[in-house]
């Protein structure tokens, strides 16, 4: 594996946030560091684009936990 860490999730990009996901999550078994397991994908969306919809929150969560893996894997 490279050096360089995987990339952020794109906001309204489902199939980029779980690459993601799976790209911190290789990264830390190969170093023997546990994760906790990446934010659930939203099952109410109503798809009328609402002002704070569930996958913006998603998304926001999915940036997160993004940065907390890649600081567990400094430490």
């Amino acid at each position: 594996m490279s050096d360089t860490p995987p990339a952020s999730p794109r906001a309204g990009d489902l199939a980029h946030a779980r690459a993601c996901f799976a790209a911190w999550q290789a990264r830390a078994g190969m170093q023997g560091v546990a994760l906790r397991a990446p934010p659930p994908e939203p099952t109410t969306c109503c798809g009328r684009g609402c002002n704070g919809c569930v996958w913006d929150g998603f998304y926001a969560a999915a940036q997160f936990w993004c940065e907390d893996a890649a600081l567990a894997l400094q430490r």
